[in-house]
């Protein structure tokens, strides 16, 4: 009888793509129960667990990683489903990637840790739970920056912010750690007048 063949995809691997962007939790299940390819992409090289995490759809992401879907596995933009849970701030399917078998040393597009997106954003409860499962606090990524850089550089040194490198400060991140320009994470606070963070790093003893 043969197997349907679709663009490249056999067409259950087609069809659990189109499922998943369509939010059709039964449809996948029982996709997932015909033996659909979990690790099928689509034309961006997204699987349908990245495409779980991209629409933050809790349930289908269980649904797939139950079944064994790879959480590390990424796209041509080098996402993957771990990673772009943590830069979006989607908690959920974050705990899920991280209760199975994340990745923490993997890295986006700018060379950067889940972490550093998430502190860029102001996603003050995925920064909790990324530096609790012990992502690394002052990898620098490719723009020469540091999770506590962007959470200053790229902000506007708000209340969120300022929680995060509260937070980042407590966990003990390397507070002194400059950018490609040799410039601090404190006189980066202080040019930009987030006066409340510049203060967190004085009385923490940043320099």
């Amino acid at each position: 009888m043969g197997v349907l063949m679709m663009g490249g995809l056999m067409a259950s691997e087609k069809s659990l793509l189109t499922a998943v962007r369509d939010g059709e939790l039964a449809k996948v299940q029982q996709l997932i129960a015909e033996g659909a390819d979990l690790r099928a992409q689509g034309v961006d090289g997204s699987s349908a667990l990245l495409l779980a995490a991209r629409h933050n759809q809790v349930e289908i992401a269980q649904a797939l990683v139950k079944a064994g879907a790879d959480v590390n596995q990424k796209n041509l933009m080098q996402d993957s489903p771990y990673l772009l849970a943590g830069a979006s701030g989607y908690n959920q399917i974050l705990k899920l990637t991280l209760a199975h078998g994340a990745d923490l040393k993997s890295t986006n597009r700018y060379g950067g840790t889940a972490l550093i997106p998430a502190c860029e954003r102001g996603h003050v409860e995925t920064v909790r739970l990324l530096i609790e499962a012990g992502v690394d606090l002052n990898h620098v990524n490719r723009l020469g920056w540091t999770c506590l850089m962007e959470a200053i550089v790229l902000s506007d040194g708000g209340p969120a912010h300022q929680q995060i490198v509260g937070q980042l400060i407590h966990a003990g991140a390397n507070l002194n750690l400059p950018d490609s320009n040799g410039r601090s994470p404190l006189y980066q606070a202080q040019t930009r007048g987030q006066n409340a963070i510049a203060k967190m790093l004085r009385d923490a003893g940043a320099q």
